[in-house]
């Protein structure tokens, strides 16, 4: 019998990713941080610029997911993530692929300076904030995106706005700015949202490939522990309560800032 006639020929169809060392996650059960990461991850290997990008990790669990991983990576202060991004940008001459990943807290509160300055300049970077509604590391304290009424460590009878100050809207806010080619807000409460959000952070990149301007994508995740949820309630709050103040969508999305 001819041994070709029953040859099988085998093609590799899926195989873990070489950019990921298998390390686990550091992240607390139901943390949301992690699917975001993953969802950086996936595009940039689908997109083919993974070995060209580094990442600027600010203050805080939600960069945590790229601990795992072999992508270039820099820390800095709370805050200054896009300062530091647009700086490594610049450095390397316009050629790598430059991101952040930053907390609700890091981005928009101490860094908002940041965040509002890279805008106006229309800056070549691409920052991911994941909104949480709380400072996850520090146990718990009031954010910026904080709903109202909800209750943190800061604000314990809820969050009143009058006295507090209410919810900011980062997409919308950095939206009008001329610098801003791309705005969107994603979620990962659900499969259909996370796949969403996985097209809203590639379109975030090609803006910075085109060397067009800024692109911002926010991504709503969970924190069960300072939440006070498993992680299936949290997921549900997301749906119930966050997205009803946070629509999801595109906010801003050109071809030219000029």
């Amino acid at each position: 019998m001819n041994n070709n006639l029953n040859a099988v020929k085998k093609e590799k169809v899926y195989a873990p990713s070489q950019y990921r060392l298998g390390a686990q996650s550091p992240a607390c059960p139901g943390c949301g941080s992690p699917l975001a990461c993953n969802i950086i991850m996936d595009s940039l290997e689908e997109m083919g610029i993974i070995e060209n990008s580094v990442v600027v990790i600010g203050v805080g669990c939600t960069g945590m997911g790229f601990f795992g991983t072999k992508v270039d990576m820099t820390f800095c202060a709370h805050g200054p993530a896009p300062s530091v991004a647009a700086g490594i940008k610049q450095g390397n001459y316009d050629k790598s692929i430059v991101f952040t990943i930053q907390g609700d807290g890091d981005c928009a509160a101490i860094g908002a300076g940041y965040l509002v300055n890279s805008a106006v300049r229309g800056d070549k970077i691409t920052i991911i904030m994941c909104n949480n509604t709380t400072y996850g590391t520090t146990g718990g304290q009031m954010a910026p995106t904080s709903l109202i009424g909800q209750t943190t460590t800061t604000t314990p009878e809820g969050r009143i706005g009058a006295k507090h100050g209410y919810p900011l809207h980062v997409p919308e806010m950095i939206a009008p700015m001329q610098g801003v080619a791309y705005s969107a807000r994603g979620s990962v409460h659900n499969f259909a949202s996370y796949q969403r959000t996985k097209k809203y952070v590639k379109k975030a990149f090609q803006k910075q490939i085109d060397g067009v301007g800024l692109g911002f994508v926010e991504i709503l995740t969970a924190c069960p522990v300072n939440w006070h949820m498993t992680p299936v309630e949290a997921m549900k709050w997301i749906e119930d309560e966050m997205i009803l103040e946070y629509p999801l969508g595109e906010f801003k999305n050109v071809d030219s800032i000029e």
